[in-house]
């Protein structure tokens, strides 16, 4: 589960000038016209009406997904097809552990519980079911990317995001699991903690404290308040807790040389506000072309700040140690690097398999970020604090700083279709 710093971006990010690990290149993708671009990839204006059109903010009746054919691709536009999976056998061993891994979610009851009153017609845990387990035979009968988008052309039904526009233009960030070095006590090098959640959190009169007052302006009043006991790990640098709560997980080396993993297990009943937002707003920091490297490298310079910017977010999240085990979605389902998404779960599809298309920085040999357009099937496992409405999609990218690197600079507006039988 995750949370980003800003959720507004106007123009494409600046590019990280970092040594990296190279990725398969998939050359610079020049679209063939205006109308592959966009047009195509926008909903019909046949298929939703003006007047539902108008009432979509206001009305839960109103489509959040609109049922169309697979988009046919143009003509020297590979951006239509995942060319991924058929570069590398783990890439594609990879989105079948994503698949099982959703077909596992949809057998429980929390899922039968999910699909009870889910608001679009035609989608059903049962339909969700099958239709993963028959891409999941494609998948692995299929021998291109061009193959299984045939295949799914003449199968499958699309049911597309209405996105922020009715059009169906869709924010898209990313996320990853940080790793960051912890104690288990606390010392005068690792002061910071994060916090279990507490067992009588349930109970507390509402508005719960905010995170100033569970806190304070410096991170370290917690042990005078309702957080006292409840410390999990401390850290040594005053935004790396904070960066948990962003991210949702972490995984953790611990002083005394062992490793473990934490995860989101709760939160306090705010919403969460921007920092990002909060230092456009004052001035310092112009919010078009806003990336989280440029926020983090303020807070360097400025780490003083710190102090005021963390406590404007009233939020407040709480962890659990998994030991080890990888970072997990709010499907309770461990999440796959570039195979997971996280939506909001109150209008979109749980487990539900998705194809995304968007723009998503990759790693050049020159040691710059290059961004390109693609699609990829992914399963929708996931949501965050700052992912809400039809228009937003958060992209797992993994873990570590290269896909934490990768995750800073993605902002752009995309597309998001479910696939489901016809």
């Amino acid at each position: 589960m995750k949370r980003i710093f800003t959720t507004i971006a106007i123009s494409l990010p600046v590019v990280l000038l970092i040594l990296l690990v190279r990725m398969p290149s998939l050359g610079r993708q020049e679209l063939s016209s205006v109308k592959c671009q966009v047009k195509k990839w926008n909903i019909p204006e046949s298929t939703i009406s003006k007047n539902q059109v108008l009432s979509i903010p206001e009305s839960k009746k109103s489509p959040i997904l609109i049922p169309r054919l697979p988009v046919t691709c143009c003509l020297d536009d590979p951006s239509c097809l995942d060319e991924f999976l058929y570069r590398s056998a783990s890439d594609k061993k990879a989105l079948l552990t994503a698949i099982d891994r959703s077909l596992q979610y949809l057998q429980t009851a929390r899922a039968e519980n999910a699909y009870k009153d889910y608001p679009v017609p035609g989608i059903t845990r049962d339909r969700i079911f099958k239709s993963l387990t028959r891409f999941r035979q494609l998948l692995l009968t299929a021998n291109s990317p061009a193959a299984l988008h045939t295949a799914i052309q003449r199968e499958f039904v699309l049911y597309q995001s209405i996105g922020k526009d009715t059009k169906g233009s869709v924010l898209f960030t990313a996320y990853y699991e940080p790793v960051y070095t912890a104690s288990r006590v606390p010392t005068p090098e690792y002061r910071y903690p994060v916090y279990k959640i507490p067992p009588d959190l349930n109970s507390w009169t509402k508005p719960h404290p905010t995170r100033l007052q569970l806190e304070g302006a410096d991170g370290l009043q917690g042990a005078k308040g309702k957080l006292r006991g409840l410390e999990l790990l401390w850290f040594r640098d005053r935004l790396e807790p904070y960066m948990v709560q962003i991210e949702g997980s972490a995984r953790i080396q611990l002083t005394n040389g062992t490793e473990t993993t934490i995860g989101y297990a709760g939160n306090t009943a705010y919403n969460y506000s921007s920092i990002g937002r909060e230092l456009a707003n004052d001035g310092k920091l112009p919010l078009e072309g806003m990336t989280m490297p440029i926020i983090l490298d303020y807070f360097r310079k400025y780490p003083q700040e710190l102090n005021v910017y963390i406590p404007r977010d009233r939020s407040f999240v709480f962890f659990q140690e998994n030991k080890g085990a990888t970072a997990q979605g709010s499907i309770n389902v461990s999440l796959t690097a570039e195979r997971s998404i996280a939506t909001d779960k109150s209008l979109m599809p749980p487990g539900a398999l998705a194809l995304i298309r968007a723009s998503i920085p990759f790693p050049q040999d020159t040691g710059q970020m290059e961004h390109h357009i693609v699609s990829r099937y992914v399963l929708d496992q996931d949501t965050g604090g700052a992912i809400k409405g039809p228009g937003r999609v958060d992209y797992f990218l993994g873990t570590g700083k290269l896909a934490g690197d990768r995750a800073g600079v993605t902002v752009s507006n995309g597309q998001l279709f479910y696939l489901l039988l016809k």
